[in-house]
């Protein structure tokens, strides 16, 4: 099972990494950063890259698609080379997934027009006028096309997937070798118990512009 992670600069970290080592740990599942071109691709903050190793050219038909979001993905919607790939790896994908706003990289590629989607809440009302359906979930499955909430939720989303692909003991033993076993220190996770200055406040750490 071969996983693919289009990197573009701006992507959010954790969106890439936190799937990338879920499905690294499961047996018989190989993972590649792709790019427009080979080499580091640096994340929203400007101070770590991911090295992408292979090219779309290189990787036309991944079992699985995988689209990280992040501040970047404003500009990445004008990267035609990216886009393309996505509908076109989409089209031979067994399985086509997206955590935060990468959902709407999977949106303005045609993926998700009259599809139930989520992405990150502070920007899950737009996917509406991408064509998508927002849900408010953290993960949403609908057929082949796995999207997640915003940044951690990558990580449920893979779990998910990885059940999915394999199956549930899989899942759960790759879930006890990187001891995910949330215990958050703050009730703040969530924008539907988040006073509205706190969700002003969380907005603006991400906000683009």
């Amino acid at each position: 099972m071969h996983v693919a992670i289009p990197l573009y600069p701006g992507f959010t970290a954790l969106d890439a990494v936190g799937p990338y080592t879920v499905l690294a740990f499961a047996p018989g599942v190989t993972v590649t950063f792709v790019a427009g071109e080979t080499g580091p691709v640096a994340d929203d903050q400007g101070t770590l890259s991911i090295t992408a190793t292979a090219t779309y050219d290189d990787v036309p038909a991944p079992d699985v698609v995988l689209v990280p979001g992040g501040p970047g993905t404003v500009e990445a919607l004008n990267d035609t080379r990216l886009i393309d790939w996505i509908r076109t790896a989409h089209a031979a994908s067994t399985w086509t997934t997206s955590v935060c706003s990468g959902a709407y990289l999977l949106a303005h590629a045609g993926l998700l027009t009259g599809l139930p989607a989520t992405t990150h809440w502070g920007f899950l009302d737009g996917l509406a006028g991408f064509g998508a359906i927002p849900v408010a979930e953290r993960v949403v499955v609908q057929g082949k096309i796995v999207t997640a909430a915003g940044v951690s939720a990558g990580v449920d989303m893979a779990l998910t997937l990885l059940a999915l692909m394999r199956d549930e003991d899989t899942a759960r033993a790759v879930q006890l070798a990187i001891e995910y076993d949330p215990a958050p220190p703050f009730t703040s996770g969530s924008a539907a118990t988040a006073t509205p200055e706190l969700r002003e406040r969380a907005l603006g750490l991400i906000r683009v512009g």
